[in-house]
């Protein structure tokens, strides 16, 4: 491992991953990679996650579809220097900053998404002109498969490698010096990744998670309340089974209006994904068994159990947990303290929406906000007294597939941002460029340095008039 990784710094070396035509040819190849294996992404995915053919389009192939074309189309302009203003005293001088690769970049990948979370970021890094090693998880074994036998047949195999293996061999990767590490997955392993990265000051992007909450006031048009309750359950249960990082961990409703989302949020699984636990279609299953008992095991506190209002059942055998709604758990049950990742939805009653703001700020802060509101006043508040990653108005989930907005997390939710241009900027190091001419040749004439052009001095800095600084000190040619 560590010869393969020694020839991706070779490469980087060699500046010929700088090049933007070598950069627009790897472009191209992620491209042809997801066209011409169509087929065989929808198998992987369903052997991993039970995925269906679109679903998996929709979160993966198309997501990796469109920042590659996004990024091709762009990529002039990305890398262009721009122009720097500078101030009258540097005159004759030119200042430019210029974007430049990192060098070679680690990403680690999650399960979840193993076609997207992977790709996505290395479109970002190849952009940027870096040499990447990428190590998938090894939860989605056919995904990580996949990547070992299709990379070198597309990508720039001496720039871009796929390193496969369990937690030991991240572990071992994270021994080595990086110029960028870029981590997807929970806390307590990004934790692990901070403290290592640490080790060699190597800067570190962090795509984290956490409880994301649904804001939900009341609508006097019940054709709205329909719709809000459709997205919420499309957006929880319809994204990989709720084990993901932008899914709807809570919801946050007033107890007047409980009781009529509850029952529209049923019909809605009902008609997206059946009846019961037995006929259950185009939902994904649990990840593996370990996951599979971290999630029924929130439902087997007694007063947890005792909150179901719809759901509950589950099948081991095929990795299958029925979409669950709960009402009014405990808050200090670990339902509630915990990141869910599955396809349990807690509801929390308020007797006041505007009450939710308090709730929200009272937990760490998440990676995303939903809002279903139209009440302007109530949303300035949301913006301007929360915090969070993302704020998302009367949807879920389409801000992770907007190419010109930013997608990341802060605080315990992560830190850092990619997407689109915003992943470009993450993988490079904009170098600041000054270009000075040698005439004239300026000298302060000194001493006496008197009371009176020291506050003058002053004077000039508080308002900027560093011209007037240079006359004062008495300027001659050489």
């Amino acid at each position: 491992m560590e010869g393969s990784i020694a020839g991706v710094r070779e490469t980087f070396k060699s500046g010929r991953t700088r090049s933007v035509a070598w950069r627009k040819n790897q472009l191209r190849a992620v491209i042809d990679l997801i066209n011409e294996n169509e087929q065989t992404i929808y198998k992987v995915l369903h052997q991993d996650l039970g995925k269906d053919p679109a679903e998996s389009y929709r979160d993966e192939m198309g997501v990796i579809l469109k920042s590659a074309n996004y990024a091709l189309s762009c990529l002039d302009k990305w890398v262009a220097p721009k122009k720097a203003e500078l101030p009258l005293v540097f005159f004759p001088a030119k200042g430019e900053v210029l974007p430049e690769p990192l060098g070679v970049v680690l990403i680690f990948s999650s399960w979840n998404f193993p076609i997207s979370l992977a790709l996505d970021p290395l479109i970002g890094a190849i952009s940027a002109g870096n040499a990447v090693v990428l190590k998938p998880s090894e939860l989605a074994p056919a995904c990580l498969s996949f990547f070992i036998e299709t990379f070198p047949l597309y990508l720039d195999n001496k720039a871009v490698k796929v390193i496969g293996g369990a937690a030991d061999v991240g572990e071992r990767l994270l021994e080595l010096k990086w110029d960028k590490i870029f981590f997807t997955g929970s806390p307590r392993v990004g934790r692990l990744v901070m403290t290592a990265a640490a080790r060699h000051l190597t800067p570190v992007t962090l795509e984290l998670g956490g409880k994301c909450p649904a804001v939900v006031d009341a609508f006097a048009s019940p054709s709205k309340t329909k719709v809000i309750a459709k997205r919420i359950a499309g957006g929880k249960w319809g994204l990989c089974s709720g084990q993901a990082c932008i899914a709807v961990d809570y919801l946050l409703v007033e107890e007047k209006f409980a009781s009529t989302l509850i029952e529209l949020l049923k019909k809605n699984i009902k008609r997206f994904y059946g009846g019961n636990l037995g006929d259950l279609k185009c939902i994904s299953r649990i990840a593996n068994k370990h996951h599979f008992e971290r999630i029924y095991h929130l439902l087997e506190d007694p007063h947890v159990a005792a909150s179901i209002v719809h759901g509950g059942s589950a099948d081991e055998e095929r990795l299958i947990i029925e979409p669950t709604i709960l009402l009014n758990p405990p808050l200090d049950s670990e339902i509630m303290t915990e990141e869910i990742f599955g396809p349990l939805l807690p509801i929390i009653t308020l007797n006041n929406i505007e009450e939710s703001i308090e709730f929200i700020n009272s937990r760490p802060k998440p990676l995303v906000i939903y809002a279903f509101t139209e009440d302007g006043t109530f949303k300035k508040r949301i913006l301007s007294e929360t915090s969070s990653g993302t704020v998302t108005f009367n949807d879920v989930m389409v801000q992770f597939v907007c190419d010109s907005l930013p997608f990341g997390g802060v605080g315990q939710s992560g830190f850092g941002r990619y997407h689109g241009k915003y992943s470009f900027d993450t993988f490079s190091h904009e170098k600041a460029v000054l270009h000075r001419a040698f005439f004239p040749e300026l000298e302060p004439r000194y001493p006496p340095w008197n009371d009176f052009k020291l506050r003058f001095i002053k004077l000039a800095y508080r308002f900027d008039y560093f011209g007037l600084i240079l006359l004062l000190l008495g300027l001659k040619k050489p």
